[in-house]
């Protein structure tokens, strides 16, 4: 079946549509199949993969509710599972995601309308009275639905492959050297999400117990793929101990039958890309007798040992020591050590050494074995892999995400008050160092964190290349994205375009886009930024002096989506499928959406601003929690976890009933009624608007468009619109009251607002919110004398003036204004608390290997990168008639950001 505009509109799936008006997007001419290109963002297929979930955007109108969809390679239609992730507003498919079985090949596949083929043996669940049954292929998992086993078993038939994996973690009460506390994970709940017949998951719910303490509460998926011999794991955790313990272990665990001789017991453990240490517990080769070279092969190809071994070794194999126990550690992210030991009481004797593990480890037999990877593994130090009593009846082989050899998680705050009891002193430190402390406020109690590992069941120890294959795609998961080109066709996520150098200026953009992102992909491992709460985010701006970004200064230290780096990435990887932007992204979306958000507690549903820790800075805003950072990597994905965490965000807004952003501002307080508060129209309402939007999207939910109309509608009626800034708002009932001031800000539009109004005004008809926007976008950067020409309020404190260009340029595409669309082109060329344009690539070499970008800071990358892609979407022409300068004019290229009316 081809999907054709005419059996669109006969289709029989076609349910009532949600409610609200849009602009016609682009559409499907009539008899033109509607179909999705999609390829691998590594430009091939994979050696190996373990099955693969992607996101497809479709035009509004083109794919009605239940419409089924097939996948389809060079070869013809291979087996899929599809369903849709979010709606238009007329109630067609806007994203439906795609999962495809383990080892699909083709370097490019396609999803169209059609009946979706069943994979040769598809994927089943059920549920018994204490588990769920997961079967794939000859494996069946099953999966506890209570008690200390996530895993209960793996079999083959009747063999059992590996049994009781669990999760595992200590605590140090009350100090790094405390009492130790063992944890083990009890599952409390169990939910089937997925049932088949490509990909199953299931997802398990609970938390850590140990010494009368039930802590740590977790969210454990666990994802089948037909054709997989694995299940992928993602491991969520939420902080809730007091800084004062320490965790001081956390990981997974799994226990695997060791049948057979010892010397047809098998170790693996990768040690590079293309390197593995290859052991038996009791080596047969290098004796100072030979056993055979048949003997010798077979033990190194994991296969049995023959019967027959050459005299005296099979007659003094006892004389032979036995390796009991392994243990690989990644302390850092650029050494690790292997060590082995004959058992408890023995000394451990070193193995190897190296670099950077990619995090793969096996133990088995010919009759079975287990492997297990955790994702990021150096990256995400101290992290370390563990087989214990491999010469016993069982084995274990376990995964620690945070290793029981490192020195204990340390959370307290990194300074004390330091005499900032008060506001005045606190402000006094904020204009100083940059910091907006508060005690007790700098408190990781909350955050998160999210860790991906795959576990393998094997018949049989495979051989090393295909073990090498696994542990690469675990490293470095191959991942399917639909073609840029098909996205942007199917008019979502605002205004953006594909690269486009087809003009000597705009070819000028696009390198300085790529230069910029080279940088800062470099500069993450050039400069280390690694550890398992860091990996993901990258510094707010740099020390020239130091040659050093500013890692112990206040808030100039860790980023913390500061301004809208996720989107700026997001962005770039959308319109380039560029695998090194991608994962960049990707990797900043695991941060910045679990670390440097509260999921629990008196700031649930609030980030934290940039600073030294995380957690550290007491500016806790909706600005950094987000969903429109997250949303893009949701819908190319499909991610359940990241699904959740925008979900967590649809009531975000009622937190700030109890924590009062502009506390310390100064500014006189309007006494408010009962469940009203203040509230920014960009930094806080655009932000909240995203996660509303996103729900609605999602679910179709009315209640979801309902408010976003209530906050529309209020904002258009203002007698200044956006321009007022913001505005005392009813918790209850969405809307602002009526004021008729002008507070204008340059941090509200820079947190997500414009793309998120773009996506709004596309999608819901308010014209009075339409226009208000419009003014905003018009009169942010205009000159100072036409400001004063048309408003009798002062013109007030500028910022940001490049990166607001896009807003001009904006509201230039939508009135076709020329001369507004010029003005964009000459703000963006400006530099102006940005970047400069240079020709050819700024970048200096110092000695060290230290590189730097002169004048680079995060904020002003950000807001560059978000303006120079959507100028070049909304104004091209201009960019091409406006000249650039040759000289930037003098700003504070360091920080941008911090503009006269700057407040935390």
């Amino acid at each position: 079946m081809r999907l054709t505009r005419r059996t669109m509109m006969q289709s029989t799936f076609l349910s009532a549509a949600v409610a609200g008006a849009a602009p016609a997007l682009a559409q499907p001419r009539r008899g033109e199949a509607v179909e999705a290109p999609v390829r691998w963002i590594d430009g091939a297929a994979p050696e190996r993969h373990t099955g693969q979930t992607f996101g497809v955007a479709w035009p509004k109108g083109a794919l009605p509710k239940g419409q089924t969809l097939t996948v389809r390679g060079p070869d013809g239609a291979v087996p899929s599972q599809s369903w849709p992730t979010a709606y238009w507003p007329d109630g067609s498919i806007k994203w439906t995601a795609h999962a495809v079985p383990a080892d699909t090949r083709g370097d490019r596949l396609t999803v169209s309308a059609g009946r979706p083929v069943l994979p040769a043996a598809p994927v089943s669940v059920r549920e018994i009275a204490d588990a769920i049954l997961i079967r794939s292929g000859a494996l069946e998992w099953e999966i506890a639905t209570s008690g200390p086993a996530a895993i209960r078993s793996a079999k083959n038939g009747a063999r059992t492959l590996l049994a009781n994996t669990r999760l595992l973690g200590e605590i140090r009460a009350g100090s790094p050297e405390g009492e130790r506390v063992a944890l083990t994970g009890t599952i409390e709940r169990a939910v089937i999400e997925q049932k088949g017949p490509v990909r199953a998951v299931v997802r398990l719910e609970g938390h850590h117990l140990g010494g009368g303490r039930s802590v740590l509460p977790f969210v454990v998926r666990l994802y089948a793929y037909a054709g997989a011999d694995a299940l992928r794991i993602v491991h969520s955790f939420i902080l809730d101990i007091e800084p004062t313990d320490h965790i001081s272990a956390l990981g997974i665990a799994t226990d695997v039958p060791m049948r057979g001789a010892l010397h047809d017991r098998h170790i693996r453990l990768a040690t590079a890309d293309d390197a593995m240490f290859v052991e038996a517990v009791r080596p047969l080769t290098g004796l100072r007798r030979d056993p055979g070279k048949a003997v010798r092969e077979a033990q190194i190809a994991g296969r049995a040992v023959p019967a027959e071994m050459r005299d005296p070794v099979g007659k003094l194999l006892e004389r032979i020591p036995a390796w009991n126990d392994f243990s690989l550690a990644q302390l850092n992210a650029n050494g690790f050590t292997l060590t082995k030991r004959t058992g408890e009481g023995h000394a451990w004797i070193d193995a190897d050494e190296g670099r950077r593990a990619p995090g793969f480890g096996y133990v088995g037999t010919p009759q079975g074995g287990a492997a297990i990877a955790a994702r990021y593994f150096w990256q995400r130090h101290p992290t370390q892999l563990d087989i214990r009593s491999a010469a016993s009846d069982t084995a274990s082989l376990t995964a620690w995400l945070w290793s029981p050899d490192a020195k204990p998680m340390d959370l307290r705050p990194y300074h004390g008050t330091m005499g900032m009891e008060g506001f005045d002193a606190q402000n006094e430190g904020l204009d100083i160092t940059y910091e907006d402390y508060e005690p007790g406020w700098d408190d990781p109690k909350g955050i998160a964190r999210t860790s991906e590992l795959m576990l393998w069941a094997f018949d049989a120890t495979p051989d090393t290349p295909k073990l090498q294959a696994l542990a690469r795609a675990a490293a470095t998961p191959p991942q399917l994205m639909a073609e840029p080109a098909h996205l942007h066709a199917a008019g979502v996520f605002g205004d953006w375009n594909l690269p486009d150098r087809s003009t000597p200026q705009r070819a000028l953009i696009e390198d300085q886009l790529a230069n910029l992102i080279d940088f800062y992909a470099g500069e993450v491992d050039r400069r280390s930024w690694y550890g398992f709460w860091d990996h993901g985010d990258v510094m707010h701006s740099y020390d020239s002096d130091r040659h050093q970004w500013k890692y112990d200064i206040g808030g100039f230290a860790w980023d913390n989506s500061e301004l809208s780096t996720d989107l700026w990435l997001w962005y770039a990887a959308l319109r380039s499928g560029d695998a090194r932007t991608w994962r960049l992204a990707e990797a900043m979306t695991r941060h910045t959406g679990e670390v440097d958000v509260y999921h629990i507690g008196r700031f649930a549903g609030l980030g934290t601003r940039h600073g030294v820790q995380h957690w550290s800075d007491s500016s806790k805003q909706p600005r950094v929690s987000n969903a429109a950072y997250r949303r893009i990597f949701y819908y190319l994905t499909a991610d359940e976890r990241v699904g959740d965490l925008m979900r967590a965000l649809s009531d975000s807004e009622q937190t700030l009933a109890h924590v009062e952003i502009g506390r310390k501002t100064g500014a006189p307080k309007e006494d408010l009624p009962e469940g009203v508060i203040q509230m920014s129209f960009g930094t806080t309402w655009a932000v909240c608007a995203g996660a509303w939007l996103t729900e609605w999207e999602r679910t179709g939910d009315r209640k979801w468009r309902d408010r976003l109309v209530a906050g529309m509608d209020s904002i258009g009626r203002m007698p200044n619109g956006w321009l007022t800034g913001g505005a005392p708002y009813d918790l209850e009932t969405g809307r602002f009251l009526i004021r008729d001031n002008i507070g204008v800000s340059h941090l509200n539009a820079v947190f997500g607002a414009v793309e998120i109004q773009a996506e709004l005004i596309q999608l819901i008809d308010v014209p009075r919110f339409r226009d208000a926007w419009f003014d905003y976008c018009r009169w942010y950067n205009a000159p100072r004398e036409a400001w004063a020409a048309k408003f009798d309020k002062p013109y007030g404190g500028r910022n940001l003036k490049q990166g607001h260009s896009r807003l001009t340029a904006y509201v230039a595409k939508q009135t076709g204004d020329a001369a507004l669309a010029r003005r964009a082109a000459e703000e963006f060329y400006s530099g102006e608390a940005g970047m400069r344009m240079v020709k050819g690539d700024p970048r200096v070499k110092l000695p060290g290997g230290v590189i730097e970008w002169p004048g680079v800071s995060t904020n002003g990358s950000a807001q560059w990168g978000l303006a120079a892609i959507q100028t070049l979407a909304l104004v091209p022409e201009a960019l091409d008639t406006v000249p650039i300068p040759t000289r930037a004019p003098r700003t504070d290229q360091a920080n941008p950001e911090a503009g006269p009316s700057y407040r935390p």
